[in-house]
């Protein structure tokens, strides 16, 4: 069976956090709205563009990996799909292929020790 492929992970820019005083300004996002050059603010938009869709898509893939975990029949305290998709607020159907794409995360995952 072939080696399934490792696509290297994206290093987005930081995102740093925001005082609760300044996210409360519906206004204010990450300092964009005082880039005055339109060119610093694409570049630096794009930035955390790519940065919110990469930790999006890790965020998925340890929801994946936990919804596995919790529906591995090894486990006593197992949940049905039904049960994950309640907690997760997916349908019972979709959180049967977030299991299965967890187990296939998990199966991908170098053995430690």
């Amino acid at each position: 069976m072939a080696e399934p492929e490792r696509r290297p992970r994206l290093r987005p820019a930081p995102l740093l956090h925001e005082p609760r005083e300044v996210a409360a300004d519906p206004e204010h996002f990450f300092d964009l709205e005082a880039i005055e050059d339109p060119r610093r603010l694409l570049d630096r938009a794009t930035e955390l563009s790519h940065a919110f869709r990469a930790a999006t898509n890790r965020a998925v893939e340890y929801q994946a990996i936990a919804a596995a975990q919790l529906a591995d029949p090894r486990r006593f305290d197992r949940l049905t799909a039904a049960s994950i998709g309640e907690r997760a607020q997916w349908t019972e159907d979709y959180a049967r292929k977030m299991i299965e794409f967890g187990r296939d995360l998990l199966k991908g995952e170098p053995e430690e020790g």
